[in-house]
Order: structure tokens, then C-alpha cells, then sequence
């Protein structure tokens, strides 16, 4: 099996074409990023004015109890309503959309919420005693603060996202799933191994190019990472001192 999907891999028609490794990738990576763009405009306005308003918390619950509801059933509900509604490619790619920016929504509003909702009261009150208004207090203070949860829930939907548009090609949609669904289909084990390795490596480049971004963006004093390079000082320093 390894040598078979070693040669699946370094066969050049394998990367060419409309069915190639290239395509495919383009596929799932335009998916995944129309997903979670959409998902994000909509999960963290909403879960950063709840967390400031303190309205409509139910919805908090309501997000995370739909986190429950399995994937696949809803991508076949959605599937077989628009069918006979829509028709061509887009038949298959709205309702796949429209299911995993459903499933993309929990983590991003979840994380938005309780990023802002866990920002210090303290800080919240020196700003409002320095004359700020709600949406002074708001854009300086809650939302620089929620910045690393609201990047941890983007982060876990991306992650999400990704792997369930694999399973979305049981319904039609393009992208990486192809290789598993087509692969199972033909009996040709090393295609799906190989599609498999493939959403894998995708996810793991993901997940450590939004580990990247997050160390560029989000402060070190809201990691912690300012917290820990200080202990690390003081160990080294100790360390030394011992040493002496």
C-alpha cells in the first residue's frame, strides 16, 4: 500500500487536469475560505454585541446545543431539498455551503462571546471613568481583549470547516473529498490514503499559518506569552545564581 500511494503521488497525471491533486486543493481551499468568511461576518458581530449588551444569551446555548446535530445527515437534508430547486454545480455547492457555514457559526460565536465577556470588569470601569462611551469602551477595550479567543474560534472553525467539506463530497461538492468518495467507489485504496493525507496536511498548514498570524497580531500580554518569557528569565537567572 505505501509504494502504491507513493506512486499515485509522483504520477504527473495525478496533479493535472480538473481531477488533479492541484485542483482539488484549489477546490477545497476556496470552499473552506468562502465558508468561513461568511460564518465570521456573522459569528462575531453577533457574539461580541451579546457579550456587550448581555441580549440574547440564549442564542450562546441555542449555537453551541447545534454543534450536536450530526454533519452528514444535514449535508443529504440540504442536498436532496435543493436538488430539484437549483440546478447545475450549483445544486451541490449552495447547500454544502449553506450546511458547513451552519456548522462553522458555534465556534466563531461562542468564541466571540466569551472573549469579550471575560475581558476585566476593572478595565471596563477605568475606561467609562475616563469618559468613554459604549462604543469607545467597546472598540478599545473589549475587543483588543477578546482578540485571542475570537482567533481560537476562527481557528476551530477553520479546522472544522475543513474537514467536513471532505465529507461534503458524499453529496457532490468538489475538493479533496473527491479522492475518498471516488477512491472508494473504484476500489482504489491508495487514492483515498493519498486524499487523506492530503486534507491532513492542508489542515495542519492551516492551523500553523493561523498560529503564525495570531502571534503577529494578538499582543504577547494577551497570550501570556510576556508571563511566561518572565518566568523563563527568572529560572535562567536562578539557574545562573546556583550555578555561582
Amino acid at each position: 500500500m505505501p509504494q502504491k500511494v507513493w506512486q499515485w503521488f509522483t504520477d504527473g497525471a495525478t496533479w493535472a487536469g480538473e481531477t488533479g491533486i492541484l485542483n482539488r486543493l484549489q477546490e477545497h481551499v476556496v470552499y473552506s475560505l468562502i465558508t468561513v468568511l461568511i460564518a465570521a461576518a456573522i459569528g462575531i458581530p453577533l457574539g461580541t454585541w451579546i457579550a456587550h449588551t448581555g441580549r440574547m444569551k440564549w442564542l450562546i446555548a441555542a449555537a453551541n446545543a447545534a454543534r450536536a446535530i450530526p454533519s452528514l445527515g444535514l449535508l443529504f437534508v440540504a442536498a436532496a431539498w435543493a436538488a430539484p430547486r437549483l440546478s447545475g454545480d450549483l445544486a451541490f455547492t449552495a447547500p454544502s455551503i449553506f450546511v458547513l457555514v451552519l456548522l462553522a457559526i458555534p465556534p466563531i460565536l461562542a468564541g466571540a462571546h466569551a472573549g469579550v465577556s471575560e475581558v476585566d470588569p476593572a478595565a471596563r470601569d477605568a475606561a467609562k471613568g475616563m469618559g468613554m462611551t459604549g462604543g469607545q469602551v467597546f472598540s478599545r477595550v473589549e475587543l483588543p481583549n477578546a482578540l485571542p479567543l475570537i482567533f481560537s474560534g476562527v481557528r476551530s472553525a477553520t479546522l472544522q470547516v475543513i474537514a467536513t467539506a471532505t465529507i461534503a463530497a458524499s453529496v457532490g461538492l468538489g475538493g479533496l473529498g473527491r479522492y475518498l468518495i471516488d477512491g472508494l467507489a473504484q476500489q482504489q485504496y491508495e487514492v483515498m490514503v493519498g486524499g487523506s493525507l492530503l486534507v491532513a496536511a492542508l489542515a495542519l498548514l492551516i492551523d500553523l499559518i493561523f498560529a503564525l498570524v495570531q502571534r503577529r497580531v494578538v499582543s504577547p500580554g494577551l497570550t501570556g506569552r510576556t508571563r511566561r518569557s518572565a518566568r523563563t528569565q527568572r529560572k535562567v537567572l536562578q539557574a545562573t545564581g546556583s550555578a555561582r
